[in-house]
Order: structure tokens, then C-alpha cells, then sequence
């Protein structure tokens, strides 16, 4: 689970949030960035730390997703039980599912470091322990709330999986704890694939950790154990999946994110997304961010609902889809569409061809149209 971010964003990013205490990263942030990585809006909010779900609500728009109480309450139950009594249930699975010898397992807990609890001095804790077992000096450990690093448009993101890792067969291995149900062996495959975009992220901050310590990153798995509840018990049930096609798709998107910095660098002097100051000033300042609004947004960013009527207004084709954005190179509007369509304009030299295609579908309509 995250705890706050110890490093602040730079000066300007700081600026931007205000006093507020600055939201840290996830790995569902990360993964929700990088599916829309054109939003220099969410990347600026992401890199500031700014509470998007409450500066959603102060512009007038109440996000509508989000883990329910008892899906929370659920979850910490579960992760609870997995961990209770040295991850013993954790244990049990590397010996019964993986075949691991870990009769001698035992188990560091990075919380804290000698009472002190910053991020960046567990992330360098984390970093000194991983080098100890890939010495070889201790084969069996397991790592409780490690702390990775990761960079992220230019910020550095420190993560707290709630995953661990362990050494198996000379590879470490990320692993995360769910409390959606695998039944009969079969999980839900949406909530499967949500948590192996999570493990990538871990996985790529985990091979940061190996090259800032000279360690060879081919000691690092592209597999995952997922562990979640089995049947419709509470017992813990584990296996192992494959992350190589999230690996190459992460790394491709976050090498497209440009900078946060260079983005809020744009902004006016006035420009503020703190969320104590008036509607008008932040609906002005939030308007100065380009937004990459898509319909697939709303099902994770706390901002959509306010993109998708700001995309409504200025009639932009993002808000039908990629699909006919993309059919629609150069023209940053469906009233512009229709008026070459209708005849009413002419497209530029750069449009011609969508406009073709424009007519050309019109035509298949209304002969579809006659033939009914």
C-alpha cells in the first residue's frame, strides 16, 4: 500500500498543489498514465501530487468509480491473513505450488529503517538488501514492504508494492496479493490483466534497483505470482503469469511521456491547482493543460467526467473513440467534419484525405440506407 511521497515534486510542481500534502505515485497511476500518454493534463496533476478526485469535486464533477468500503475492507482482510504469522500462508504456497525449499524462509521488514521511515531511505535499504540475496548470502528472504524506485515523466515515483520478493530457482520474483476470487483455478481475466499491468510496473522499477546496484537484471523473472483467495473460501491460492507483453508495452508508453516539469513550465505565473482556491481559478488553470480525453478515460481517471464535456464543447472527434480520432488526421473537429462533408468549407491540402473518407462513408450509408 502507497504512504506519502518524502521527495516533493520540484518548485514549480510544488507551487502548483499548494500546501496540500502531495499524493504519491502507484502502480495504477503509472498504468492509467501510460494508457493515455498525449495527457499532458493527468501528467502534470500526477507529477504535482495534486488529489485529482478532490479537485474533480471542487470544479463541480464527482468521480464515480473507486474501490467500495467493503471491497477495501476485503482486501485489507485479506492481505492481512496472507501476511499473518511471517507470511506463513506465503510460505505455504512457494512449498506446495512452486516446489521452493523455504522451510527456513524468513522475513525483512522494510516499514521502517531504524525508526526512521522516509521513502528514499527505504528505497536505498531495499536496494542494499536485494544486492545481499543476489550475492547469494541469503537465498530465502522475503522482503515486507520493500520500496522501489522508478522514473516517471521525468519524476522520480517511489512505489510500495504490496508485493514482495523472493528468491526462486536463482530468480526474484515480484508478487502481488488480490482479493478478487480464483475460481476453479480461473480468475476474472479484467482484474487478472489490471493486476499484471500493476506487476510490470513493479517488475521494471525492480530491474532499476538491479542496474543502479550493478546487479544482472537477467536475475529478475518476467513472471509474477498473483496470490488471491481460492474457490469461495479465504484460502490463499497462487500462480505464476507471464509479463513479458506488459513489460515491452510498458516501456514503450513511459518512454512517450514528455517531462512534467517541461509541460507545467508552460502554465501562466497565476496558474494554480490548489484545491482550496476558487472554481474559476482552477477550471482556468486545469483549461491551460492539454487534455487527451478518450471515452476509455473515464473508467480510471478521477478528471474524466470534466474532460469528456470540455471535449463536448469544442466538438473534438477524441470524444467518439481513438477510432475516429484517428480516422480523422488534422481536423480537431466533428463541425468541421460535417462541413466539409456537406460541402459548406474546403478541406486544406493536409485534409483532403480524411475528407475523402468521409464521403465515401457517407455514400455506404445511404446506399445501406436504400437497400433497406
Amino acid at each position: 500500500m502507497p504512504s506519502q511521497q518524502s521527495e516533493p515534486p520540484d518548485d514549480r510542481l510544488a507551487r502548483l498543489r499548494g500546501p496540500q500534502p502531495p499524493q504519491p505515485y502507484t502502480a495504477r497511476k503509472i498504468t492509467a498514465l501510460t494508457a493515455n500518454p498525449a495527457c499532458a493534463r493527468r501528467a502534470v496533476l500526477d507529477a504535482a501530487g495534486v488529489d485529482k478526485a478532490l479537485l474533480a469535486q471542487q470544479v463541480g464533477y464527482e468521480p464515480r468509480f473507486g474501490q467500495s468500503p467493503f471491497a477495501l475492507a476485503r482486501e485489507q482482510a485479506f492481505h492481512g491473513l496472507v501476511k499473518w504469522g511471517g507470511y506463513a500462508e506465503l510460505i505455504r504456497l512457494l512449498r506446495e505450488q512452486l516446489s521452493v525449499p523455504v522451510a527456513e524462509a524468513h522475513v525483512t521488514d522494510l516499514n521502517e529503517v531504524g525508526g526512521n521511515t522516509a521513502l528514499p531511505v527505504r528505497e536505498r535499504e531495499t536496494r542494499r538488501l536485494i544486492a545481499h540475496v543476489a550475492s547469494g548470502q541469503d537465498v530465502r528472504l522475503i522482503l515486507d514492504r520493500p520500496v522501489l524506485a522508478l522514473e516517471v515523466a521525468g519524476q522520480t515515483a517511489y512505489l510500495e508494492p504490496d508485493a514482495l520478493t523472493h528468491r526462486i530457482e536463482g530468480k526474484f520474483h515480484v508478487v502481488l496479493i488480490r482479493s478478487f476470487a480464483a475460481i476453479d483455478g480461473q480468475a476474472n481475466p479484467t482484474a487478472v490483466a489490471e493486476a499484471a499491468k500493476q506487476a510490470a510496473v513493479y517488475v521494471l522499477a525492480l530491474r532499476r534497483a538491479f542496474d543502479t546496484a550493478g546487479l544482472p537484471i537477467e536475475q529478475i523473472s518476467h513472471k509474477f505470482l498473483l496470490v488471491c483467495p481460492k474457490d469461495f473460501s479465504n484460502r490463499p491460492y497462487g500462480r505464476l503469469i507471464d509479463l513479458r507483453q506488459e513489460l515491452d508495452a510498458l516501456q514503450f508508453q513511459l518512454s512517450r511521456l514528455r517531462r512534467a516539469e517541461d509541460l507545467a513550465a508552460g502554465l501562466p505565473e497565476t496558474a494554480t491547482l490548489d484545491t482550496t482556491r476558487s472554481t474559476d481559478e482552477l477550471s482556468s488553470s486545469i483549461e491551460a493543460l492539454d487534455a487527451s480525453y478518450t471515452p476509455s478515460c473515464l473508467s480510471f481517471c478521477e478528471m474524466a467526467r470534466y474532460c469528456r464535456d470540455e471535449a463536448d464543447g469544442c466538438a473534438s472527434p477524441a470524444r467518439l473513440g481513438n477510432g475516429v480520432r484517428n480516422d480523422l488526421p488534422g481536423i480537431d473537429s466533428t463541425r468541421t467534419a460535417l462541413d466539409y462533408l456537406d460541402g459548406v468549407a474546403a478541406p486544406g491540402e493536409a485534409e483532403v484525405e480524411a475528407a475523402d473518407l468521409l464521403r465515401a462513408a457517407a455514400r455506404l450509408r445511404r446506399l445501406r440506407r436504400g437497400a433497406a
